[in-house]
């Protein structure tokens, strides 16, 4: 906000400048301005100053041509005492109102190029400052690119390295944990109350006996867990993630495709919070999946195949197990539970 006041303060100076050091002034706090937005990555902020600095160019160029036309301007060479002999009466202008461009910071080089934009028609000049301005937001995005793209590389090397320590360990430890617990979901009446319980399905456990499963023997120093907690059993599952060595860090939520049960809402979303311990790599910018994932549901408690490719999409090389896995364990995956195969 402050760059856009000045910028606006700039651009009413250079309206209203009549003086070679006053449009100087504003030339070099574009240029300073520009910086800024390459710096921040602001292509609003990089094109209004390379507008303001053209702008200020151009004016330039229009009042060193009144200058030269009005005698006020020496030409470097004839500096200091020089001007003797080298023809022409210029008398009528004093020693002391010329200027050598050079004493303010203009070079022969810029002399000319500013000149030259005094020289263009207006709709010649605007197409210029278009084109100056994507040019230059065009180097910056790919200045940002390529820092990002380095970053990628620097993170995947840091992901590649944990997964040789890892698996070199004499006790194989993981750098992925996916975990399903079995939470027992204690219903009003377990006379009545049973005939949707998770029970009816598979062995459940209560949240003290999740929190003493000793995972935190099997997770590698630098690890992420992936754990599923459904609504009733949300502040439960921060207190898991906790006991098992991990800090809580962001979630996933799976949007079903069919509305489930519940007793103050119905129910048709499962969170998976994220977990991490050590200084395991996040994501690469630019890689993340978004929060909200849709799937259908599919055999009770089974959850959708797509959680576990962004979880190999985002680890390729880290071992990995699934906790309460059901069946044979994925390619490249160990898996653990009373159904695992």
């Amino acid at each position: 906000m402050t760059a856009l006041i000045k910028y606006d303060e700039a651009k009413r100076a250079l309206a209203e400048a009549v003086r070679l050091d006053e449009v100087l002034r504003i030339r070099d706090f574009g240029e300073a301005l520009a910086a800024a937005g390459r710096i921040a990555r602001d292509g609003d902020l990089l094109r209004d100053a390379i507008e303001l600095r053209v702008r200020a160019e151009r004016r330039c160029g229009e009042l060193i041509a009144q200058m030269r036309a009005r005698g006020e301007l020496i030409a470097q060479m004839r500096a200091r005492g020089e001007l003797a002999g080298n023809g022409g009466d210029r008398k009528s202008v004093s020693r002391e109102t010329r200027l050598i461009l050079s004493d303010v910071g203009i070079t022969h080089d810029q002399s000319a190029r500013y000149c030259a934009l005094a020289a263009r028609d207006g709709t010649e000049f605007e197409a210029l400052i278009v084109a100056r301005q994507k040019q230059a937001v065009g180097a910056a995005e790919i200045s940002r690119d390529e820092k990002q793209a380095e970053k990628k590389r620097s993170r995947e090397a840091r992901e590649r390295t944990l997964a040789v320590l890892q698996r070199a360990l004499p006790s194989k430890k993981y750098g992925v944990i996916y975990a399903d617990p079995a939470w027992r979901f204690e219903v009003f009446s377990r006379n009545t109350g049973m005939d949707r319980a998770a029970d009816n399905h598979y062995s459940t456990m209560g949240v003290d006996e999740i929190c003493a499963l000793d995972v935190a023997s099997i997770a590698a120093a630098d690890s992420v867990l992936f754990m599923w907690v459904t609504a009733p059993f949300l502040r439960h599952g921060f207190r898991v993630i906790e006991a098992w060595g991990f800090d809580y860090v962001s979630r996933f939520v799976w949007a079903k495709d069919r509305v489930g049960n519940g007793y103050w809402v119905r129910d048709d979303a499962e969170e998976l919070l994220i977990g991490k311990r050590g200084n395991v790599p996040a994501p690469a910018m630019g890689d993340q999946f978004t929060a909200v994932q849709r799937a259908p549901v599919g055999a009770h408690s089974a959850k959708p195949e797509r959680f576990a490719e962004i979880i190999e999409s985002y680890f390729p090389h880290l071992p990995k197990i699934e906790l309460n896995r059901r069946g044979a364990p994925r390619a490249g995956w160990d898996a653990w539970g009373n159904e695992a195969s």
